[in-house]
């Protein structure tokens, strides 16, 4: 199963990272030379994404205007916020989403492979008969960034699981997934969180996920950049393009 449509979430106004984003989107700040969402562009078409559609909000103008050279693109642009679940139910509702699983990316995101590429790891092991979506995490202790207090709970004898209010999990979200139309089966129209969809498929057992085996930067704030500019002009890792 080899998907070749990506989903980009670049619609946030991206407060945390302020001053930087008062003047540019987040997925466009410099990281290694090149807009964050290059290199997240870069990493889509490796893996065989023929299409993408990129949501846009905040300063949209520039996302039109650094997406021309990008024809495999398609741009929806939101008036009014609809969060991370409500932006893909849209695009959903408007028929440009495939009937196959398709992947869905934070516009942020960042990540080195390892020894596999990651999203072929994630296509390989995904299997749409007993799963709805699956979510690539990292482990928190090897991020590069603060990761506050992590996300899920993976037990090496148990199942996967949500962080308690008072736990500290040992692995986060790497704002990656690849999901199935089958996950907005009954979604709520209007604004919400992927979350939302999350426990859903975490109650009936089709939510699943991958740890990876790379490097994974958290770009939260002016200092998680700077911090990971430094690592990439180390060479601690390898770029992504």
């Amino acid at each position: 199963m080899h998907p070749d449509t990506a989903v980009i979430l670049c619609a946030g106004l991206g407060t945390r990272m302020r001053p930087l984003t008062l003047t540019t989107p987040k997925p466009l700040l410099a990281l290694d030379g090149q807009p964050i969402l290059a290199h997240t562009l870069a990493q889509l078409r490796a893996a065989g994404i023929k299409r993408c559609i990129v949501n846009t909000h905040y300063l949209a103008g520039q996302f039109d205007d650094f997406l021309r050279t990008y024809p495999e693109v398609t741009i929806t642009h939101e008036d009014e916020l609809l969060d991370t679940g409500g932006a893909v139910a849209s695009m959903a509702a408007k028929g440009l989403l495939p009937k196959a699983p398709f992947y869905i990316v934070n516009g942020d995101s960042y990540w080195v492979d390892g020894p596999c590429p990651t999203l072929a790891r994630m296509s390989n092991a995904f299997d749409p008969a007993r799963m709805d979506t699956m979510l690539l995490l990292a482990r928190a202790a090897g991020a590069v960034a603060d990761t506050g207090k992590g996300d899920f709970i993976w037990p090496r004898d148990g199942a996967l699981a949500r962080r308690g209010e008072r736990d500290v999990a040992p692995f986060v979200y790497a704002g990656v997934q690849l999901a199935t139309p089958a996950l907005f089966t009954g979604a709520p129209e209007g604004a919400f969180s992927l979350n939302l969809l999350w426990d859903k498929a975490l109650e009936t057992g089709r939510l699943n996920a991958i740890v990876h085996d790379g490097v994974w930067f958290h770009l939260s704030t002016p200092d998680d950049l700077d911090r990971a500019e430094a690592v990439l002009q180390a060479r601690e890792v390898g770029n992504t393009t």
